[in-house]
């Protein structure tokens, strides 16, 4: 009996389509970064790809949240930015790893990924508008003249 290529198609059209959201995610988190001062920043902006490492992205998830939300912090403290968060996304960003890392337990592990989706998603969102906070501060920044 031939299996039909159908079910193998759907999975890799969807492991396409995981993989380039998850290179987009990737890419918000470090132009995240990249609009932190270096001094603001805990973190190099490419080091966030280090979350691609299997096994290893386990752990750096929770480096990379944690870092992140430091970095903005600092960034809205030195730009006097209000922000009712003193560590901008954390809260949301580990319970998301958290769920990453449930989904290897049985049992638990379809729960944990659906929610791990919501906020990933979610921390996704946030992270994209802190840097549109970011971008409008800096736009109505005032030029100072060069010397």
């Amino acid at each position: 009996m031939q299996s039909h290529p159908l079910p193998l198609l759907v999975l890799m059209i969807i492991l396409w389509l995981t993989l380039i959201a998850l290179v987009l995610f990737l890419l918000a988190l470090q132009n995240a970064l990249k609009k932190c001062a270096p001094a603001s920043r805990t973190m190099e902006p490419g080091k966030v790809w280090l979350w691609l490492i299997p096994i290893f992205g386990l752990v750096w998830q929770f480096i990379v949240v944690i870092n992140i939300a430091k970095s903005l912090g600092n960034e809205f403290a030195r730009l006097e930015i209000r922000c009712p968060d003193p560590t901008p996304g954390q809260a949301i960003g580990v319970a998301m790893c958290v769920c990453n890392c449930f989904i290897f337990i049985p049992l638990l592990g379809g729960l944990a990924g659906i929610v791990g989706l919501v906020l990933w998603i979610a921390y996704w969102f946030r992270i994209v508008n802190y840097s549109r906070l970011l971008d409008a501060q800096l736009a109505n920044a005032p030029i100072l003249p060069t010397a």
